[in-house]
């Protein structure tokens, strides 16, 4: 077999209850990922689970919310995606700090066998994966079960279903215990209730108050700076940022498209539109061209803010500790996805209408 690293415990033969995984000594690896410099191997036993769990994993990652929550705005419904985008902004952030207040420790590895490392230096309760699942399919189901007319068992077991699936990821991939998942779908439940009756005055204030926003920026830039600090450096900083900087970049263009564009406000009871060839093709040509530009922004804005906060600050860009200090990692993702969440709001909407795709 293959000798363990200096300073990890030999690896054993021992198959996970969760993921259906093995770990093993043997040269035959299928897959192989790092623990603190000491590798984790495992052999996928089923690849039907396996692909599925990893697949509902990334719902709730970054890839999903630049894709769907945006493909609402310029697809769906408008008011649909103002509400999705405030609960998951104001859900979320209640979540990654309740992680880093109580402090509960993820899943020990060994026994389980752990398929993800970036977000393993976090705390595990309550799941953020499981609240930012909950509240976005419920959000979704609530927003639309008035506004169009489908089948409510449908909808209700499409939100389920969805939930379902990236909460049980969570526990095929070891990244959380039973009591994470359970917390952070019941605290999104809770929040998700909790918020309901305001719905509609939250969205007329965010529309029409002339101090939305200066409000939609200062109060999310508060809040980072004055996140819970942590003994050690973990990712829950800079995600609490990105989503709360996305969420302040999108309410902007909200209200300035409201200000100087139509009225944002949709009809109630309506249909859902006749699927056609060409309604697919204009569906998938405002999708891609808007995801192509928000790609681009992303991108440009990481090099030029970035660039900025090292000139400022003298540090080489190649320098991972000084970008994980408190005055850049800050500002480098709060601008960066603020400009991305109005990039997504704004300038997409109105290249769509040169390009004729509205």
């Amino acid at each position: 077999g293959f000798p363990a690293p200096a300073g990890c415990l030999p690896l054993r033969r021992e198959k996970s209850k969760i993921s259906g995984t093995v770990e093993v000594n043997l040269p035959d690896i299928m897959r192989h990922i790092l623990k603190d410099g000491c590798p984790q191997k495992y052999v996928v036993k089923n690849y039907f689970y396996y692909y599925l769990f990893k697949f509902s994993a990334a719902l709730g990652e970054e890839i999903f919310y630049i894709t769907f929550l945006p493909f609402t705005y310029w697809n769906i419904d408008h008011s649909v995606s103002r509400r999705m985008i405030i609960i998951w902004s104001i859900v979320m952030y209640i979540g990654q700090v309740s992680k880093d207040i109580l402090k509960w420790p993820r899943p020990l590895s060994p026994p389980v066998v752990k398929l993800e490392m970036r977000t393993d230096a976090e705390y595990g309760m309550p799941s953020t994966h499981a609240m930012a699942a909950t509240a976005i399919s419920f959000s979704f189901l609530i927003a639309t079960m008035n506004q169009y007319k489908y089948p409510f068992e449908l909808g209700l077991m499409a939100a389920f279903v969805f939930s379902t699936l990236v909460c049980l990821s969570r526990l095929y991939t070891g990244m959380h215990t039973v009591l994470d998942v359970i917390g952070g779908a019941l605290i999104s439940a809770v929040l998700l209730v909790l918020l309901y009756p305001a719905w509609d005055s939250i969205d007329h204030l965010l529309l029409t108050s002339p101090f939305c926003p200066l409000l939609s920026i200062a109060v999310p830039l508060v809040l980072c700076y004055n996140y819970p600090k942590l003994d050690y450096y973990s990712p829950t900083r800079g995600d609490t940022t990105t989503i709360l900087g996305a969420g302040a970049g999108a309410t902007v263009g909200f209200w300035l498209n409201n200000q100087y564009a139509a009225p944002a406000y949709t009809g109630e009871n309506l249909g859902f539109p006749l699927i056609t060839g060409t309604t697919v093709v204009l569906v998938l040509a405002r999708f891609f061209t808007g995801l192509s530009v928000i790609l681009l922004t992303r991108q440009l804005m990481k090099n030029v803010v970035l660039g900025t906060l090292c000139y400022c600050y003298k540090f080489p860009i190649s320098d991972l500790e000084a970008r994980r200090r408190l005055e850049v990692e800050v500002p480098y993702k709060f601008v960066t996805y603020s400009s991305v969440g109005f990039t997504a709001t704004v300038i997409v909407p109105l290249l769509h209408g040169l390009l004729g795709l509205i």
